[in-house]
Order: structure tokens, then sequence, then C-alpha cells
């Protein structure tokens, strides 16, 4: 049985579903709109313990997440979502050992995920032009125990970068496109890249530059999160959801483009509606007849029934 320690950081939740963070200090005293929270309470408790404030209002106290850390850091930007920073980390291939270079290091929410990734051996160089930035990702960074697997490095990016043959690398920056030639310097054969982007026609700019620049399997998608109330008897959407944050944009880094055929590329106009989308990529090709009951499409567009 694991118990709480004084330094530990710990997350409480409110009767009432608030949530924050803190780290247990002997005594030391957290004021809530519910009561005071004595930290000797929690210290030598068991996480997942019910507790009460001085005013009996009630609260649990668990060990913190990896999203609760992110979504409590200090922000003085933007930050790159959880429901981004997933997908982001499969998408690179993030893993324990990973050398990774990040471009916009901001608030540091994506760095937090990204050393989080790579421990104990692999390793994040974030850059960022603004030396406030750098100064609170470093606290950010500090707070969850994670500075020692990241550089951070006061540059601007269009001066290239020290790294090479890195894994993988990800530019947060309003025109990524002005920097794929030091992406392409700085990544390893093959190695992955990513980039987020809030508008359609940056990521045109984007798609764009990489078709120039040797890079190829490109992807470009969008996250939305809604969230349900987690009430039994009344199951249903919350009120508010996530939605757009911004465009992902994945690539390959290859040595040369494969030579294109007359007419190979296609448009809105003349591309299949059976095309495959991002969650298709590498899918087998279904090899098993049509079964009776089976809504099909038929040679003119028209919707038929297989029996």
């Amino acid at each position: 049985m694991t118990v709480l320690a004084e330094g530990d950081v710990v997350l409480v939740i409110l009767s009432d579903r608030k949530r924050f963070l803190m780290r247990l200090q002997a005594g030391d005293v957290q004021h809530t709109h519910r009561g005071l929270i004595h930290h000797d309470d929690l210290i030598g408790q068991v996480p997942g313990k019910a507790l009460t404030t001085h005013l009996g209002c009630s609260f649990v106290v668990l060990r913190p997440s990896l999203h609760d850390v992110i979504m409590s850091i200090k922000r003085i930007s933007q930050i790159v979502y959880p429901k981004e920073i997933g997908y982001i980390l499969l998408k690179l291939n993030v893993g324990p050992g990973s050398r990774v270079v990040e471009c916009g290091t901001g608030s540091g929410a994506l760095t937090i995920a990204l050393a989080h990734a790579v421990r104990p051996s692999g390793r994040v160089y974030s850059y960022d032009q603004r030396e406030d930035m750098l100064r609170v990702a470093t606290r950010n960074l500090t707070n969850a125990g994670l500075l020692d697997q990241v550089e951070l490095k006061e540059r601007d990016i269009a001066e290239g970068f020290d790294e090479r043959d890195v894994d993988a690398l990800f530019l947060d920056v309003r025109t990524p496109w002005l920097y794929l030639k030091q992406a392409w310097e700085a990544l390893v054969e093959g190695g992955f890249l990513g980039a987020i982007v809030p508008t359609t026609n940056q990521v045109s700019e984007l798609i764009t530059g990489l078709d120039e620049c040797r890079f190829g399997d490109i992807e470009v998608c969008e996250i939305l999160l809604r969230s349900y109330k987690p009430v039994a008897a009344r199951l249903r959407p919350v009120d508010r959801m996530v939605a757009h944050t911004g465009y992902l944009v994945f690539a390959r880094r290859l040595e040369e483009l494969p030579p294109r055929r007359s007419g190979e590329l296609q448009d809105e106009t003349t591309e299949s509606e059976d095309s495959p989308g991002p969650e298709d990529s590498g899918a087998v090709e279904r090899l098993t007849p049509h079964l009776p009951g089976d809504i099909i499409a038929g040679e003119g567009g028209e919707i038929e029934s297989n029996g």
C-alpha cells in the first residue's frame, strides 16, 4: 500500500467537481471556496481517501494524471490540448528513447507530454524565440518533474537546428512552411514531421511546401472532443465542447519524391468518394463478397440493396 508523502503533488476533487493540484508541505493550508484543507490531514493517507474541509464539505485526494498536470499549468499562450497531444504522440511514433525536436515551446504543454513519453533515455529539444515563454515552460516542466528530459533553446529556428538524425520534429509556429528545409536537415531518414496551425489557408501553404521539400505520406486532420454528463438517469452531452483548436498536419521525410504520372493527382471534383480517410490508412482491402442485406452503391452512384 502506498500513501501520500510530503512533497507529493496531489489532485483534490471537491464535491462540486472543482479540481486543483497542490504539492503537500507539512503545516501548509489550502484555501478553497468550500473550506480549508490542511496538508497534514493528507500526508500519510491512501490515494482515493474521502476527507472533509473544516466546513464539513467532502473531497477526495488522488495522484494526478498527465492530463491533470497539463491542464493545470500556468499559461501565457495558447496550448496544444490533450485531445491533439495523444494523436500527435502516436503519429510521430514518440516513445522511450526517442529524440524529438519541438519548435514553439510556448507554455510547455506539449513539451511536458513529449518529455513524459521519451523517458528514461530519450531527449526533447524545444526551441522558442521568447525568453518569457521559456521561463514559464521551465517552471511548468520543473513542477511536472520533467525538466531533466528537456533542453530549452532560445533561438530563431530560421537559423536551423543543432540536432541531426532526430526521430521526430513538431512545428507549432505561425508559418511552418518557412522552416521545412531546416526540419528536413534535422530529421533522420524517414523521420516523422508534425505541425499544428489554426486556419485552412495555413494548411494549404504547408502542403505546398511539403510537396516541394521532399516530404511525403501527408495527412491533414482535425480532432473534436465532446464530453457527456456522467449521470446515468439523464445522460446527455454537456452544453459546451472543445471543438476547433487547430488543424494537424503530418508527413514523413523522404530522400526523394516518387515520380508522379500525368493525371495522377486528383482534386475534389474527381476524387473517389471511396478514397480512404486517415482512419482507413493501411486498412486491409475487403476480400470477402458482399453479404445479403449489404447496402452497396451502383455504377451510377445510386444506392442498392444486395438482397
